[in-house]
């Protein structure tokens, strides 16, 4: 029953977080950002934010530190709109599963490619 309890902050969490990015944080820093998950520990003290940062390489490190500058008001109010007591600390952790995705896939694309090429010279 705990676990449940703790998905659903953590999507909630997730949701929230979305949400401030999109209407309540005012730093053109910010852009490009998706929070891709949530984790919390068993006991709700600590919430590892996982985010994607899209656009020009030269512009996220701008970026992360407008997230990490952000990190106070956002901990205050998801206190608030999720009605927590305590509200966790959050970590800000890059995910680069979507970059590592397409990486894979251009390899995949690179792969078929070539096979196309012999298939097409073994037919001449």
């Amino acid at each position: 029953m705990a676990r449940l309890r703790v998905e659903k902050v953590q999507e909630a969490i997730q949701h929230e977080i979305s949400n401030m990015l999109l209407f309540d944080v005012k730093d053109s820093r910010i852009q490009f950002v998706t929070i891709t998950g949530v984790e919390l520990t068993d006991d709700m003290s600590i919430a590892k934010v996982f985010v994607s940062l899209y656009g020009p390489e030269d512009k996220h490190e701008e970026c992360w530190k407008a997230l990490n500058k952000a990190l106070g008001y956002m901990r205050s109010e998801i206190a608030k709109r999720i009605r927590l007591r305590f509200a966790p600390n959050l970590v800000l952790v890059k995910d680069t599963s979507m970059e590592y995705s397409a990486h894979i896939q251009s390899i995949l694309d690179k792969i078929k490619q070539e096979e196309e090429g012999k298939s097409h010279e073994q037919e001449d």
